[in-house]
């Protein structure tokens, strides 16, 4: 295969080592320099010298062209001989240039019609400390330009930081930069100035500021040149006047202010002016000359070793048993706690009482006062903030040097000004006490504080310092003894101070100038660390400022009173500060704003409200429609079929990891194990499937347990694989698509078993939740945003939070930096869409072995495309290991979707037990899913049960406006099943489990939830052990529940997986598909404890507010039919149903248990006469009968012939009603039905009507044969369309009560004429008088339309001859029993007669 081929156009000393590093991996290099010296280096390096620019462009892949000046662009790049003559269009052009943004990006414009891919480069040593003198590489352009040119940038570099965008990043870090070195510098002259005005040596500080807070990388690396006298004034200076220049014109463009930059810009003009008077002066003796203070002759005076002094003074200090200490603040704390850690007797005093007592808690002695604290003691520490608190503690109301024996030992660990400290001596001498102070500030944070690591630097007499030498050991790590008596050990921490507080207003004006010029901040920030412009202090509150956190670990006022110390003691001593004062005025800007108590990161905060910009690092919330309408079209083939071949031609099972249940939320037909014994696996593997899941639920595991499983399944895998001829298999571990997992460890558990795999693949895309990945940034959609991953509620998770949006970042987070963003690879959506699977196939071979690659896509389309690339990879001989969401496995065996499943498709619609919701995530947004989906809620002060105050807050779901109260909510307190006694925690579940059985009995859909309050632990350790408190205590609920719900959902993956595995017992399950778009629908095995049973896996971070509710409605048990559904069925299915007039519980209990055991529709009928006795009651129980009954019963009103009575009737919860005007004329009939017809409809009623008049006698009502009328067709017509009934009682020989003994005489041929008006117009036929009809003329009437027979008659009559022959029976249950017995074998009968036995 032939090397692929570099040019470059212009060389200088760092494009030869560009090349160089080409060279050493692989490439061949050509090139063209006017240089003869240059190209002979290029030579020796293993370059070929080319003799024209034309000739270098010949067979290249990609072209590095150096500019170095503005005016070379013309010449190089137009014209017959220019760069983009004759250059292929797929050449990668590489801009090696830091001329000013504009001319590139011009240049950019001008030829990317003829060039599609083009990068700029700033190629620069890095200065940290793992990559020290290696070339870094800063590179800008569009997306698909730098994925091109990636390969050839990380080839030439140790590290390459891209910027994706516009080209020209390059020039604009380099300012920024530089920007940072220029105020660094003139800031390390202050420092070093004050210093020695102070009589500190200048190695001294040096010495120790470069180990401090105060060091950056100029102060450590030109300071050391400086003393010694080797900088080249003019050179150096003009340099910085020069660059810093270019720096403040940029920055006057933009109109953007840089006060830090202006004043040291100023200061090295000045020094450039002197130092063209004497060419021969040192840039030390310049700046004596603008300071007024000799560095160089103090710098060559003697010095001594401050450790060496520590060391000594250890052998010599007095032993100090009972310690005093003022000040226990977040450092002081730390110290004493770590002091009383050391063996000493500690008594504190704080004005914080909390913390007093915290104190106490852990061993200290509390005291009320300073005074009462400085009893007794050897050695008194102070650690307050400032000069004022000092003096008030020491010499106060109940102060402390009144209190203190005398010979005691005073340390003053505040940071005030040397001459406070000096004036403290001296008073302390006048107590005539023997009092002795020792100045010793402290640095390194709270922390160190804590763990006895700080930075001391002490000064004092020697008697002092011997005093509290074994207290200054215990709380040190370094221990700097200071010569120069009391006051010069602040002197050290006030340099210090001022360098650490310039720089953190250097680094607020760089990244805030670095914003404005359209620079990732987040990545800015990598650069700058890696650059000259670092500092310990912008190392440490960079961070903060990009991303916005001020939680205060340092207050902003501290600063305000460090740098005002340091401005006071600058006047004092006649030395000019213009950097450190004009920083020092930042913070006073920042404190008067109100931002004082905060952290002094917040500075940066003056430039954002001055200007305008963010500095915020963090991705921001995106359009989503904007931003998927403009990305490119999608590749125009759907290669879904070409998967499906491909697929069958790997022959290699995928089997999918799955952290929890929810990864099964885009396949169907696929099995789910529960359990990975060997055995299993075969049985599994020789069922040759395409894909299988193993659900490892590792995700409520620690890291170790989780690593450890990964590496027991991966061996049970390969182990039952070699035992199935020919068996092969790929692993994919299928995650989170919001990010949370164990990640990286399940990939090097499953690696360390698998074998080393060519790259591991990072692909989080999920469209049914709603996650993209775009430029490498993950998104989850929120309603019409796209918001990025690492701003949502699913980053701060307790046990798996993460920062980092940017997928390539999220890896280096997640791995520790063991995996460096800038090495990670990505597949573009640009490669997806405009290269297809061939280039997806191409690119996923070109990365090196063991690369990490992260997939962006926006569609199902692009997971599809690069599914089919993956595959043509794999086919070629790759290997990888797959880290993805559930979209990527459905895509990457070729199943085609299918649309959401309803119970119908399960044969579960019929089913009257309610269904079992649970819920145990934690993430707020299943909250607000699950408060959609409740309304009413049920009390219960030993469950915690309540009312939800909160619910108008939330919009309800129209599904919950029609049920009200189906769905009953148990609420389960996470606190006292997860902290409270294991004999409170047992009520709570045993109480729990038993109400979910009588709502679920009851055919109420159940939810049973955990309360919402968040409780987690003080480590991931503690959150994960509280995590699986509840979720054990909702398995033991489920486990206790004994009714089999219709269906059961559980919200959240532990959950789902705890439930599935622990409490229902199943060992597998088929995934039939989804219950909604990514909510996985299982059927349980047969070996569970519910075989069959519905299992819907509800992933706690998917669907909108209302996706619960959604779900709860399509598989709640519809209700009960009404009475007009009931007649449409008979109709559709040809039978009739039976009305049974009812009179009191006995007969309501025949007729329902009867139509349950016959599995039929049935209607319970109430006459006027029962209604007279029963009343509302009766009514009542026909309606709970009803409700509970696991068949089709309504309730309907027979014979209504009194308007004022019906009136009443349509109140009291009817499915149905007769208006019964059969007594009327026909035109009083008509008026009559017609105004109850229009009340009941608007009461979703349906109304029956008499036309014609039966003879006979029901319920003591008689009607004399003379007054019978049968039903007349012509006026049935009319009355129909005037009333607008639904069910028409025909009048055609038939009776009520007995028939005469010749038997009933009915018109059929009658019957038959009105079938055929009343069918054409949706009105159902109902015959009274069904008792004593044989069964041929049942089946004639039922064949001729009529669905409803009216029995009262025989049914009756059984219950009385019950009654009658129950002389023997005693109780009157038994009585009751053989009535219910009696009539339920009649209504049992007429069911089978009418046909509706079974049709329920």
């Amino acid at each position: 295969m032939a090397q692929p081929v570099v040019g470059f156009v212009g060389l200088d000393e760092v494009s030869l080592e560009l090349a160089a590093s080409l060279v050493q991996s692989g490439y061949s290099v050509q090139a063209f320099e006017t240089s003869s010296q240059l190209m002979d280096d290029f030579s020796k390096l293993g370059g070929n010298m080319c003799a024209n620019l034309m000739e270098t462009k010949q067979g290249v892949s990609a072209l590095v062209t150096l500019i170095s000046h503005v005016d070379q662009i013309n010449d190089l790049f137009y014209g017959d001989e220019g760069v983009v003559k004759g250059l292929s269009k797929d050449v990668v052009l590489i801009v090696h240039s830091t001329i000013l943004p504009a001319h590139i990006q011009r240049l950019e414009k001008s030829i990317i019609d003829q060039i599609e891919s083009i990068v700029d480069i700033y190629p620069l040593k890095s200065v940290s400390e793992v990559s020290n003198g290696k070339i870094m590489i800063i590179s800008s352009g569009q997306p698909e330009s730098t994925t091109r040119a990636q390969p050839f940038l990380s080839a030439m570099g140790e590290k390459v930081f891209f910027f994706e965008g516009e080209i020209g990043a390059g020039s604009k870090s380099k300012m920024v930069i530089e920007l940072l070195e220029g105020i660094h510098f003139v800031a390390s002259l202050e420092a070093m100035s004050l210093g020695v005005q102070a009589g500190i040596h200048p190695w001294i500080v040096y010495d120790i500021v470069s180990n401090a807070a105060g060091n950056s990388w100029v102060f450590k690396n030109y300071l050391s040149d400086l003393l010694k006298g080797n900088q080249s004034t003019p050179h150096l200076l003009g340099a910085f006047n020069q660059n810093l220049g270019i720096v403040l014109e940029m920055a006057k463009s933009l109109i953007f202010p840089l006060p830090l930059l202006t004043i040291a810009h100023q200061q090295i003009l000045a020094g450039l002016s002197h130092s063209m008077k004497d060419e021969d002066a040192t840039l030390l003796k310049a700046w004596e000359e603008l300071s007024g203070v000799n560095v160089n002759d103090a710098a060559n005076a003697n010095v001594y070793n401050p450790e060496e002094l520590a060391i000594h003074l250890s052998t010599k200090s007095k032993i100090a048993k009972r310690i005093g200490f003022i000040g226990l603040g977040a450092m002081g704390f730390g110290m004493a706690t770590h002091l009383l850690k050391s063996n000493f007797t500690v008594l504190g005093y704080d004005v914080y009482k909390p913390t007093l007592s915290r104190f106490e808690n852990e061993g200290g002695i509390g005291g009320s006062s300073p005074a009462e604290v400085s009893k007794d003691v050897d050695v008194m520490v102070v650690m307050v903030t400032n000069e004022y608190q000092a003096e008030s503690v020491l010499y106060g109301d109940n102060g402390a040097v009144a209190a203190l024996p005398a010979g005691a030992t005073i340390i003053l660990s505040s940071t005030v000004s040397p001459a406070f400290v000096s004036q403290l001596e001296r008073r302390l001498q006048n107590e005539q006490k023997n009092l002795k102070l020792v100045d010793a500030p402290v640095s390194g944070g709270v922390k160190r504080a804590a763990d006895g690591t700080l930075t001391i630097m002490a000064s004092g007499a020697d008697e002092a310092l011997e005093h509290a030498g074994l207290v200054l050991s215990a709380l040190s790590e370094k221990l700097y003894i200071i010569n120069g008596g009391c006051g010069a050990g602040s002197g050290v921490k006030m340099v210090n101070q001022l360098l650490a507080g310039v720089h953190i207003a250097s680094a607020a004006e760089a990244m805030a100038f670095g914003a404005r010029l359209g620079l990732n901040t987040r990545l800015l920030f990598d650069v700058i660390t890696n650059s000259a412009g670092t500092s310990w202090m912008f190392e440490n509150r960079g961070p903060h400022m990009v991303e916005s956190d001020y939680t205060p670990l340092s207050a902003l006022d501290i600063f305000v009173k460090d740098l005002g110390i340091v401005s006071r003691e600058s006047s004092s001593r006649r030395v000019p500060l213009h950097v450190s004062n004009v920083a020092h005025q930042l913070f006073v800007s920042g404190s008067a704003a109100g931002w004082g108590r905060i952290d002094d990161s917040a500075v940066v905060k003056v430039y954002e409200t001055l200007t305008g910009v963010k500095v915020e690092g963090k991705p921001r919330a995106l359009s989503k429609e904007s931003v998927l309408r403009s990305l490119p079209p999608e590749w125009p083939m759907d290669p879904i079929e070409d998967i499906i071949s491909l697929t069958q031609k790997s022959l290699k099972t995928l089997v999918a990891l799955d952290d929890d249940p929810t990864g099964t939320q885009t396949v169907h037909d696929i099995d789910v194990l529960t359990e990975w014994s060997i055995e299993s696996l075969i049985e599994q593997f020789r069922k040759r499937p395409k894909c299988f899941f193993i659900l490892t639920n590792s995700r409520s595991l620690s890291s170790e347990k989780a690593s450890a499983l990964i590496k027991e399944i991966c061996s049970n895998l390969s182990a039952a694989a070699k035992t199935v001829d020919n068996t092969d298999y790929t692993v994919v571990l299928r995650g989170d698509s919001t990010l949370r997992g164990h990640f990286p460890e399940e990939a090097d558990a499953a690696v360390s078993v698998l074998g080393p795999v060519d790259a591991w693949i990072i692909c989080p895309f999920f469209l049914q939740g709603g996650r993209y990945t775009i430029g490498d940034i993950h998104y989850v959609a929120d309603s019409d945003r796209l918001i990025p991953a690492g701003e949502t509620e699913f980053a701060k998770d307790a046990s798996f939070g993460y920062k980092s949006s940017n997928l390539r970042e999220w890896v280096e987070e997640k791995t520790g930096g063991r995996i460096p963003a800038n090495s990670v690879k990505s597949i573009s959506i640009q490669l997806l869409r405009k290269g297809g699977p061939e280039a997806v196939c191409e690119r996923l071979c070109s990365l090196e072995k063991g690369s990490t690659c992260v997939v962006n896509a926006a569609s199902e389309r692009d997971m599809a495309v690069f599914a089919a690339g993956m595959i043509k990879a794999e086919l070629k001989g790759k290997s990888f290991l797959c880290r993805t969401a559930a979209s990527f496995v459905s895509t990457r065996v070729g199943i085609i979707p299918k649309a959401p499943l309803m119970p119908s498709d399960l044969m579960v619609s019929k089913e009257r037990v309610g269904g079992l919701i649970v819920v145990g995530s934690y993430v707020p947004k299943t909250t607000k899913q699950v408060l959609v989906a409740t309304k009413t809620y049920f009390s219960n002060p030993n469950l915690n049960f309540h009312y939800e105050k909160s619910f108008s807050n939330i919009q309800v779901d129209e599904l919950l406006l029609q049920r009200g109260h189906a769905l009953k909510r148990i609420e389960v307190s996470v606190d006292k099943i997860s902290m409270k006694s294991i004999e409170e925690r047992e009520e709570v579940i045993n109480q729990a489990a038993d109400i979910a059985d009588v709502y679920l009995r009851s055919g109420k859909d159940t939810l049973v939830m955990t309360s919402r309050q968040l409780v987690v632990g003080k480590t991931a350790a503690e959150s994960l052990e509280i995590n699986f408190k509840v979720s054990s205590a909702l398995v033991e609920i489920v486990r206790r529940i004994t009714t089999r719900p219709r269906y059961i959902l559980a919200k959240g993956g532990i959950t789902s997986s705890d439930l599935a595995t622990k409490a229902l017992e199943a060992k597998r399950a088929k995934v039939v598909g989804q219950a909604l778009a990514g909510v996985p629908l299982w059927q349980l095995g047969p070996e569970s404890r519910h075989p069959g049973v519905p299992y819907i896996v509800f992933p706690g971070n998917v669907g909108d507010s209302s996706a619960v509710a959604e779900v709860v409605k399509h598989w709640a048990h519809p209700g009960r039919l009404s009475t007009k559904e009931i007649l449409h069925n008979a109709e559709k299915g040809g039978y009739a149903v039976g009305a049974f007039n009812v009179y009191n519980l006995e007969g309501v209990e025949a007729v329902v248990a009867a139509a349950e055991e016959q599995r039929s529709p049935a209607i319970l009928q109430i006459h006027p006469s029962a209604f007279k006795q029963g009343g509302a009651p009766l009514v009542a129980c026909c309606i709970s009968a009803a409700e509970q009954a696991s068949v089709p019963i309504t309730v309907h009103f027979d014979h209504g012939s009194s308007k004022q009575e019906l009136l009443e009737i349509l109140e009291l919860g009817f499915d149905s009603i007769m208006a019964d005007g059969s007594h009327l004329s026909f035109k009083e009939n008509i008026a009559y039905t017609k105004y109850l017809s229009v009340l009941a409809h608007s009461r979703n009623l349906i109304i029956e009507a008499e036309l014609g008049r039966l003879s006979g006698t029901e319920d003591d009502l008689t009607v004399e044969d003379y007054e019978a009328r049968l039903t007349d067709v012509n006026q049935a017509h009319e009355f129909i369309d005037a009333t607008g009934i639904d069910a028409l009682a025909v009048c055609i020989g038939n009776v009520h009560g007995k028939y005469p003994a010749s038997g009933p005489n009915l018109r059929l041929d009658l019957l038959k004429d009105i079938y055929a008006l009343t069918s054409g117009k949706g009105v159902h036929l109902v015959l009274h008088g069904a008792s004593g009809l044989p069964k041929d003329i049942i089946e004639e009437c039922i064949k001729r339309g009529v669905r409803k027979f009216n029995v009262n008659t025989e049914v009756r009559k059984a219950y009385m001859e019950s009654l009658a022959g129950s002389s023997t029976q005693k109780d009157l249950v038994h009585i009751m029993s053989s009535a219910k017995e009696a009539m339920k074998a009649v209504v049992a009968e007429k069911m089978h007669l009418f046909g509706s036995a079974g049709k329920a």
